[in-house]
């Protein structure tokens, strides 16, 4: 009877322990410590994708290459220039063949994830190919690999349902406030068939000293 008890109780323990979502620490050279709950339950490859090239020191030492002031900075690009991804040997495995992640967001045919990109949420960057070819967009779509961005004001008209959000800042949106105020420099861009002006790479671009999960 003690052993069936014992058995139930430890059931029961489970049933109503609740357990904490993983916190992502990230320290930004020259700018302090943003600290993000990460939220498998509605993005649950996505997470285990940046918990696992958080933790094997992928992040430590690259740069936010894109600032956009009321928007967001983006971040996480080995070339650092928003044209990167990461590596399987970056996961740990002996592969240097890059990779991508299914995109986890409701025009990709995933519904678990309602989170909202309000201020403070982290969400992964993709390309986006609809601009050359409506079959190209799911193409873009699962073509997030390392580059996140951290949205600074409420932006769910333009992103909600497009891009993978998977966390939320709780310490430290005045380093996210911060960085997405430097200076940038004026640069042309080159698009499908014209060119145009862009201002969002910083002139002294914001380094990640590390991201650890816990």
């Amino acid at each position: 009877v003690v052993g069936i008890a014992f058995v139930c109780y430890g059931f029961y323990k489970k049933l109503t322990t609740d357990i904490p979502n993983p916190v992502a620490t990230m320290e930004v050279e020259g700018y302090g410590t943003v600290k993000i709950e990460l939220y498998p339950d509605l993005a649950p490859e996505t997470v285990a994708n940046f918990i696992a090239l958080a933790n094997n020191g992928f992040y430590d030492g690259l740069t936010f290459h894109r600032t956009i002031p009321d928007f967001m900075i983006q971040g996480g690009d080995p070339n650092g220039d928003g044209t990167g991804n990461a590596t399987l040997k970056d996961l740990g495995e002996e592969s240097e063949d890059e990779y991508t992640i299914p995109g986890e967001f409701i025009a990709n045919g995933y519904n678990d994830n309602t989170l909202k990109h309000e201020r403070g949420v982290i969400s992964m960057a993709r390309s986006d190919y609809s601009y050359y070819s409506t079959s190209l967009a799911t193409e873009g779509y699962n073509s997030a690999s390392c580059q996140f961005f951290i949205t600074t004001e409420d932006s769910t008209d333009s992103l909600d349902g497009l891009y993978a959000a998977f966390g939320k800042v709780t310490e430290g949106m005045d380093v996210v406030d911060a960085i997405a105020n430097v200076e940038v420099e004026t640069r042309e861009e080159q698009t499908d068939s014209s060119s145009e002006l862009t201002q969002d790479r910083p002139v002294d671009p914001p380094v990640i000293t590390s991201i650890r999960v816990e």
